[in-house]
């Protein structure tokens, strides 16, 4: 409502609440306006200053996805690597390339000490390794002059036969015609003080008890002043090669892996074959035929405790489980484990237990021998007066046996055979019988126990790849 006060009369102009309001739609629509404006020019000057960025990223982004999407297709050539060459993240299994990060590993392992850390394996540096060589053989102080082997033949080196016709007609018994028949008398007599002249039984039995090796492998192994030595029986683990060795060693060393006939035409199948001069890489291959177990891991046996017998005028042996790598100078470890702690033999302590008998118990919880026959030997080493001690003459009773450095002398060949003829007469689980034989043989006093770093670094560990295949009858 307006008052003209001039004309003192009262003019009424109404305004409806429904009309429109024109001029307040015609700003907001001229602030949309401008703010579209806004946005395009903005968008306008983005990418004029940005345009080659919006390029260059998704190019980028393209390029690195076709590169992860190559490194993941398998290289079709890599079965093709020769086993010198083959990566140190790689290795080879039965119809599989399988990654493995410890293969080929040259890089030391420590420990701690006294708060100081330590390689575990101390070897002599570099150009010492070069200069090392056998030495010289001195006076024996051993009381035992010769030691004879039982045998049923005049002459049975190397020879063998028929396997299928090695086994005794004695029931429930693993000796056969390759180990001899030991009675517990005779295992008793084993064990006695030593003479000058000492008879034992040591394998290689009977001209037919199998373990037969041609003879161009026997004048190679017959050479072997120093060997290396491994096996693969029924066709288990790959063969991998030695490393970290010096010239020196190169010159003076034999490595030498004992293989059957099944090994053979599994690796075969997969063309790791055998060279016309007999090696694969370092390694000279051994082809052993009739072996006289059916038990695989009793044939392994054989090469790992007689090394003596297999080389007979070797001085020194090395032994590696196949589910290792040797990846140290062989000399520098004689020097560093047998030499500089004048030491006969050297083997790795047991990383979990220190007793026989509690070993004994984890055998049978892992399925690793019969009940039974774990049963049996404890029970025969109770009645011998096998004390439950976990050290001896202050080294730990139970040991590690997947690497044995030793010299070959008369006592370490008699206590090799008196620890072979145990896991024959009762379990392959060579753990129960070496501290006994040991304590029997009262041994302990020229023994390197090294600890388990040591073992750590003198290899390179790949568990076992694959079951052994054991043989038929």
């Amino acid at each position: 409502m307006f008052h003209d006060h001039h004309n003192n009369k009262s003019v009424s102009i109404s305004v409806s609440d429904d009309e429109p309001d024109e001029l307040g739609k015609m700003r907001v629509r001229a602030r949309r306006k401008r703010k579209k404006l806004s946005h395009k020019r903005f968008l306008r000057n983005f990418l004029f200053k940005y345009w080659m960025l919006l390029i260059i990223i998704p190019a980028a982004c393209l390029l690195i996805f076709e590169v992860s999407a190559i490194s993941r297709k398998p290289n079709p050539n890599l079965k093709q690597v020769n086993s010198e060459t083959i990566t140190r993240e790689s290795r080879h299994s039965l119809g599989n390339e399988e990654v493995h990060g410890n293969l080929n590993r040259l890089d030391p392992t420590t420990h701690v000490v006294a708060g100081v850390r330590e390689r575990c394996l101390k070897l002599l540096p570099p150009e010492k390794l070069e200069q090392l060589d056998i030495p010289a053989e001195e006076g024996s102080s051993s009381p035992i002059d010769k030691l004879l082997y039982v045998t049923s033949e005049s002459d049975t080196s190397f020879l063998g036969g028929n396997a299928a016709l090695s086994q005794l007609r004695t029931e429930g018994t693993r000796f056969n015609l390759f180990t001899g028949n030991q009675t517990f008398e005779e295992r008793d007599k084993s064990f006695e003080v030593v003479k000058e002249t000492t008879t034992v039984h040591c394998g290689f039995y009977s001209v037919n008890g199998g373990f037969k090796i041609s003879d161009e492998d026997k004048s190679y192994m017959q050479a072997c002043k120093v060997v290396v030595s491994t096996c693969a029986f029924g066709g288990g683990d790959d063969l991998y090669q030695p490393i970290g060795m010096s010239e020196a060693s190169l010159n003076k060393v034999c490595y030498v892996a004992f293989w059957d006939e099944i090994t053979l035409k599994a690796q075969e199948l997969v063309e790791r074959r055998v060279g016309e001069n007999g090696f694969i890489g370092k390694w000279r291959v051994v082809v052993v035929r009739d072996l006289p177990f059916s038990d695989q891991r009793l044939n392994g046996k054989i090469p790992k405790m007689l090394s003596h017998r297999l080389f007979p005028q070797a001085k020194y042996s090395i032994w590696v489980d196949s589910k290792s790598q040797f990846r140290r100078d062989p000399l520098g470890v004689l020097e560093a484990v047998l030499w500089r702690p004048n030491a006969v033999l050297a083997i790795s302590e047991h990383g979990a237990r220190g007793s026989v008998y509690d070993e004994s118990k984890a055998v049978v919880r892992k399925n690793k021998a019969k009940p039974e026959e774990v049963k049996v030997q404890i029970n025969q080493y109770r009645k011998d007066g096998f004390p439950e001690n976990k050290r001896f003459d202050g080294k730990k009773a139970l040991c590690e046996a997947s690497v044995i450095v030793r010299k070959h002398t008369p006592l370490t060949n008699r206590l090799m055979c008196v620890w072979f003829n145990e896991v024959v007469r009762f379990t392959s689980r060579d753990q129960l019988s070496f501290p006994y034989v040991l304590w029997r043989l009262e041994a302990f006093k020229n023994i390197n126990m090294f600890p388990v770093c040591t073992r750590k670094d003198l290899v390179n560990s790949m568990g076992h790849i694959r079951k052994a295949k054991p043989l038929q009858g």
